[in-house]
């Protein structure tokens, strides 16, 4: 390391360079200074600055990282030096943005490396913060952040290293940068001292506890609600009751339990959304049991929240933001009784009845149904509400149809499955209205004319797809072309037969998802759709085994389609088409290059994405999918698997990848 004083090692030098911009990626935790430092040298100095901040990036709201590194990269793009103000305390939230500078871009690390109690005291007493990190709570989230620091190293990729100890180094190295002319740079290596990992004090502790508390008390005064910052317009954000705890009397000890562990599950697998428990009473026992329970499961409070409210009036009356509601239906899923199921029919009017009866007829306990709100609904113009999500859970009320007789190992099992439905049509929904805004903005920026830019600001790898293969995609983004050819038509999936069937059942999961054109473009955030798919292929094969028990089926993908727009193959195992042709179409359904939904599922939550196989697979020679015996030419291979009764390999008899009448009880609970 450099030990030179910060005026000779920090002083501006004229190189003969054709780019003079920086990138400088400010390393701090919260209460650091990184926003005041990124001002100061703004406001100072004479070189063109953008400030990228992931907390004001939504057009004043918090944002993404995507949205963060879109806007750095537009801003190199444009010629302008960048701060990248956020806490990028690890290494791997470092590397995406050191990606996008070419290698005429200088890229720097400034450390705000001050001690913890000093950014902790800030955070604490700091109001109006841009991403509402202030009081008890974020004290907690310093400390977090602390222990598991990586501190930026020269190995990384930066041309320069400033570590500041203390407010006088800060106001150095603000001097330094704020003195940086158009074209100048700063020499390279690493200056200033690291300081050791820092370990929080126990009279910091105190300090976090003491804090927490005063932040509760505040809260009780505003109302109970577990929300700082309750607009909610971030994120899209589930408001749900609780379920089955008043009229259907479930215990409430066991509900709290079942809901924060589902609500973790759920924001663990799923980014970008928040769920918001609400009830009607500031007494409330089953909010006061999750808010102490989530508290100590250390739940991250700004994407679960506990809030008190008419729940078809949060927004105009309470602040809170939700573009989506859960609605405690009866099983005809009709108007009337009491409670939330009515509230719900009445604020929304008589569409949300028609719209309801064109999803569904009825529900069975633990499932859910989501319906999209028509725009004329007083509930969509008053309170921004886009959908309603009917669940029905467990009854303990010997009242009430469908009662458990107080069998609670049932009863909790259908409420896990209850929830469980509702957060994943909640996600199937947010990821629906993600894309849809993205369409949205891409319109926009098209006719602004700034598509060049987005085409130089990041790459991506095109393919390159026939008018042909676009087929799937058109019906995809315009159903009602081709409605008549179409068996089931949703908001985020379309199922129709494959035009060129390759067995006697063969049908197609479509997803809907712009962007989404191949297994390859699959990733964590599309789980939802995934699952979504696998479920209506599953509901398909259901029908098909009513109609002929003695098929079996598969659900996959191919590695590389030849179609563009995401589809999930529903084939049955006779292979009895006359479409079958030739040795391509047999091995792209009993090769490798299938991947069963269920394992694409397993590996894109595990690996965050799915295996894909090489289309030389294709060529193999062909042989019996289930005596594995080899044949010279399809017509023989034909002739041999009607007649063929072996068993089917071993590994399609595990994690339910072959499907068939035997097992219509696992069928049954997988749709």
């Amino acid at each position: 390391m450099d030990g030179g004083t910060p005026s000779q090692s920090q002083t501006p030098v004229n190189e003969e360079e054709p780019n003079g911009i920086v990138m400088v990626i400010l390393v701090g935790p919260p209460g650091s200074g990184k926003s005041t430092f990124c001002e100061a040298v703004i406001t100072a100095s004479k070189r063109p600055w953008v400030r990228v901040c992931q907390d004001t990036i939504n057009n004043g709201k918090t944002g993404t990282k995507v949205q963060s590194l879109e806007a750095a990269a537009d801003a190199l793009i444009k010629g302008k030096s960048v701060f990248i103000d956020r806490c990028n305390l690890a290494k791997e939230q470092r590397t995406d943005f050191m990606k996008l500078c070419s290698s005429h871009t200088d890229i720097h690390a400034v450390v705000l490396d001050l001690p913890a109690k000093v950014c902790i005291s800030r955070c604490v007493n700091r109001t109006g913060h841009e991403g509402n990190l202030q009081g008890g709570q974020a004290a907690a989230v310093v400390n977090k952040m602390l222990q598991n620091k990586e501190a930026p190293n020269m190995n990384e990729g930066f041309s320069r290293i400033t570590f500041c100890q203390n407010d006088k180094d800060v106001k150095e190295a603000i001097k330094t940068y704020s003195d940086l002319g158009p074209s100048d740079k700063l020499s390279s290596g690493e200056f200033g001292q690291k300081s050791k990992k820092e370990s929080v004090q126990p009279s910091i502790m105190t300090f976090f506890k003491k804090s927490a508390r005063e932040d509760n008390r505040q809260k009780e005064k505003e109302g109970n609600n577990s929300s700082g910052n309750v607009s909610g317009n971030e994120f899209p954000t589930l408001a749900f009751p609780s379920i089955s705890t008043s009229d259907f009397q479930f215990d409430l000890d066991k509900a709290s339990d079942i809901i924060l562990e589902l609500a973790q599950d759920f924001l663990k697998r799923v980014d970008n959304v928040r769920l918001a428990l609400v009830d009607l009473s500031n007494k409330s026992r089953i909010l006061s049991l999750v808010r102490e329970k989530a508290v100590k499961k250390g739940i991250d409070s700004s994407r679960f929240i506990t809030f008190v409210g008419d729940i078809t009036q949060l927004y105009s009356k309470g602040g809170l933001r939700c573009t989506v509601i859960a609605n405690a239906a009866n099983w005809r899923l009709r108007p009337g009784g009491g409670g939330v199921n009515a509230a719900i029919f009445k604020a929304a009017g008589e569409v949300l009845e028609v719209a309801t009866k064109e999803r569904a007829g009825t529900l069975n306990p633990g499932n859910a149904v989501a319906v999209p709100l028509p725009s004329t609904s007083p509930l969509y113009q008053r309170e921004g509400v886009t959908h309603v999500i009917h669940v029905l859970g467990p009854n303990m009320n010997p009242q009430r149809p469908n009662y458990l007789e107080n069998d609670y190992t049932k009863g909790c099992k259908i409420l896990r499955d209850t929830y469980s439905s509702l957060f994943e049509s909640f996600a199937s929904v947010a990821c629906l209205e993600r894309n849809k805004k993205q369409k949205l903005v891409e319109s926009k920026e098209k006719t602004s004319g700034e598509s060049k830019n987005n085409e130089k600001r990041e790459e991506v790898k095109q393919r390159n797809w026939g008018s042909w293969a676009l087929a799937l995609h058109n019906t995809a983004k315009d159903p009602e072309k081709h409605k008549d050819g179409l068996l089931e038509i949703s908001d985020n999936l379309i199922v129709l037969n494959d035009l060129y069937p390759k067995a006697k059942k063969h049908v197609l999961v479509l997803s809907r998802l712009n962007g989404l054109d191949c297994l390859e473009d699959a990733k964590r955030e599309h789980l939802p759709m995934l699952r979504s798919m696998h479920s209506a292929g599953v509901k398909w094969v259901n029908k098909f085994l009513s109609e002929d028990p003695s098929l079996y089926f598969r659900l996959g993908y191919h590695s590389v389609p030849s179609m563009r727009q995401l589809h999930l193959h529903v084939i049955s195992q006779d292979f009895d088409s006359p479409s079958l042709k030739n040795k391509k179409h047999w091995n792209s359904f009993t090769t490798a290059f299938f991947r069963d939904s269920v394992d694409v599922m397993d590996e894109i939550e595990e690996h965050g994405s799915a295996k894909l196989t090489d289309e030389k697979l294709l060529e193999m020679e062909l042989r019996c999918h289930r005596c594995k015996s080899a044949h010279p030419n399809i017509p023989k291979l034909k002739s041999h698997i009607v007649k063929c009764r072996a068993s089917f390999p071993p590994h399609l008899l595990q994690n339910n990848r072959l499907l068939s009448a035997s097992n219509n009880d696992i069928l049954e609970q997988i749709s």
